[in-house]
């Protein structure tokens, strides 16, 4: 595993450590060692961190062709990648979870019994980082010191992940530090490019064996195995077994004119508005009134019950923000532009040659013209004449950013505590363009739970497959939940027992349209009025009516100043259609079969009563 004496290995004027440093477990150094016999590397390089050696990780992704530097007046610090083009989303469809038995799974997962997942995934990874280097990643999630943060250990041929991964997660020396030297609880992800042939990519989960093993795929969802892997579908499991939760959600910090603060946690499918709803810009008007939004995090959540206080406790495990990039400019989520103007990872988005042979990237909706031409995301030639022609896009509707947190301007100061926040509320939504009004709060936690359990979302490009169809998808984690679905819901049921007092629960659609097409809320920013009262609801100051699904304000009671929305808007936004609701129940039977005869009982009831109220 060494490469000569000295331990290190000079990269672009940067010398690599080739020998760990002191203090790595020996469970750590024998696992580096089986998964270097086995994949082969021509040397194995263990990483710090440090932002030295992230630049050099660049320097070399530019002498490999994996990064592009951009124009560093304009992006300072910051890189381009394009992906293989069968490569830019998540694959459902090739990821498992590996357990003895298919229970374990349920019925939504993938399974492979692991054994064979073993013997499959060994046969992919023999050999398959011969001519490259094994980049050993130390990283941990959450807070250093938070009773959830949790150590894991990546090993990967590729220098955009490993990149990356110094951007999402607390990596370096501290997760060494984390584990400590007789450490054997870490979770081992193993990852390589391979030949990026869609018939050979497998991301497989081992719950029982805290392990992941994903091969065939370079894509931040596929490869950061930090991040939807470990994040989400091995701490959903953990959590199931240790009574906290993992939850595909954004964390945001509302403070009132008078500094009264508080916390939403809100899940929302991919591409979906998570990003732009966790850096919510308020309107001119609650801005000179004092109201403030912050960010703790965009996409992931972890949530215990604090023993003192009785309440549902929350942190961000992440460091950074793998956004979506169309539709990110100015006036959608101008927080989100400035978080990606330095040090930040542009995938997927066109790349513009300037005259003075620097680089530039583009993309649909951003805020500068479009150029005469680009490579796009395909690496093909675009102009707006092959554009208008073809349809052609400079950028991939699932194109990302990788930004870090702290670049965030209303990063809340919360977000490194390792304590994390009390949760008030929490909000689902989805994509839906009818049947679901704008805003509701549910009648209680369980009803709550119903609700999330049963939204659906029109689907996005953050996955591959058919588009705009409505799919169920469960507290926004049909994709990520790591255990059987069934046990997934029985323990948010179960969660309640633990609290002495709930967050409430809302659902929200911003999505929805009239007859003719139009969307009939405006969005963005603007969400502010919807919240501001969610917000007066968790601490008892709003009005509501008790209707078909739930406590829903009155027209009167949603803020409509100065936008070009009218109270005939808000009633229609907010209309329950009987017949549609009766469609909704059946189109939900498309989850409630998957499970038949195992449904959590709460779930059967809360269907039951809400047929009564039809």
């Amino acid at each position: 595993m060494s490469s000569g004496s000295t331990g290190k290995q000079q990269r672009h004027g940067y010398a690599f450590a080739t020998q760990p440093p002191s203090g790595v477990s020996a469970a750590v150094l024998e696992w580096v060692a089986e998964c270097a016999r086995l994949t082969m590397p021509d040397r194995v390089v263990w990483l710090d961190g440090s932002l030295d050696e992230r630049q050099a990780l660049f320097s070399l992704g530019e002498s490999e062709g994996i990064f592009v530097q951009l124009n560093q007046k304009k992006w300072p610090g910051c890189w381009y990648h394009r992906s293989n083009s069968n490569d830019v989303a998540r694959t459902e469809h090739l990821t498992f979870i590996c357990t003895p038995s298919q229970d374990t799974a349920g019925p939504t997962n993938n399974w492979m019994d692991d054994k064979l997942a073993y013997a499959k995934l060994r046969g992919l990874f023999a050999g398959s980082m011969k001519g490259r280097t094994m980049f050993v990643i130390p990283f941990v999630m959450g807070p250093l010191g938070s009773p959830l943060a949790k150590v894991g250990v990546e090993l990967t041929d590729s220098p955009y992940v490993a990149a990356n991964m110094g951007i999402m997660t607390r990596m370096g020396l501290q997760a060494w530090q984390q584990l400590g030297p007789a450490g054997t609880e870490f979770t081992r992800c193993l990852h390589s490019i391979g030949d990026v042939n869609p018939e050979r990519r497998y991301i497989c989960h081992f719950p029982f064996d805290n392990t992941i093993w994903s091969f065939g795929s370079g894509y931040g969802g596929n490869a950061l195995l930090g991040k939807k892997c470990l994040a989400l579908r091995i701490a959903s499991f953990l959590g199931k077994q240790q009574n906290w939760m993992a939850e595909h959600m954004l964390l945001m910090g509302i403070e009132s004119p008078s500094k009264e603060k508080t916390y939403v946690a809100a899940a929302f499918p991919s591409a979906c508005g998570k990003t732009n709803f966790a850096m919510l810009i308020p309107p001119e008007k609650y801005k000179r009134a004092g109201w403030k939004i912050t960010t703790l995090g965009d996409d992931i959540v972890w949530m215990w019950v604090d023993k003192e206080s009785g309440r549902l406790h929350a942190i961000n495990p992440e460091t950074g923000y793998f956004g979506v990039v169309p539709g990110t400019n100015s006036k959608s989520n101008p927080n989100a532009l400035e978080a990606c103007r330095s040090n930040t990872i542009f995938t997927n988005v066109g790349l513009v040659k300037l005259s003075d042979g620097t680089f530039d990237v583009w993309w649909e909706d951003s805020d500068w013209p479009a150029p005469e031409k680009c490579i796009n995301w395909e690496g093909k030639e675009w102009t707006p004449a092959i554009a208008k022609e073809t349809g052609m896009k400079a950028a991939h509707p699932n194109s990302r950013f990788t930004a870090p947190m702290e670049n965030n301007p209303v990063l809340d100061p919360a977000a490194r505590d390792p304590k994390g926040v009390p949760v008030n509320a929490i909000v689902f939504g989805g994509r839906r363009s009818k049947t679901i009004p704008l805003v509701y709060q549910a009648f209680n936690w369980v009803h709550g739970v119903y609700v999330g359990a049963t939204i659906g979302s029109e689907t996005t490009a953050a996955a591959t497959g058919q588009q705009g169809v409505v799919r169920r998808d469960p507290m926004a984690m049909l994709p990520f939940i790591g255990y059987n679905i069934r046990d997934y819901l029985g323990h948010w049921f179960r969660m309640r027992k633990l609290m002495s007092d709930c967050p409430r629960v809302f659902m929200v659609n911003w999505f929805r349209k009239n007859d003719a097409g139009k969307f009939l809320w405006p969005g963005f920013g603007e969400n502010m009025r919807v919240l501001k009262w969610i917000v007066d609801r968790c601490h008892g100051r709003a009005y509501a009516r008790e209707t078909t699904v739930g406590w829903m304000p009155r027209p009167e009671d949603i803020d409509i100043e100065g936008i070009d929305v009218t109270l005939a808007d808000i009633r229609e936004l907010e209309t329950v259609s009987t017949d549609e609701i009766k469609q909704e129940i059946l189109l939900q039977e498309e989850l409630f079969l998957k499970i038949a005869g195992e449904l959590p009982k709460e779930m059967i009831f809360q269907r039951e009563l809400l047929i009564t109220r039809l």
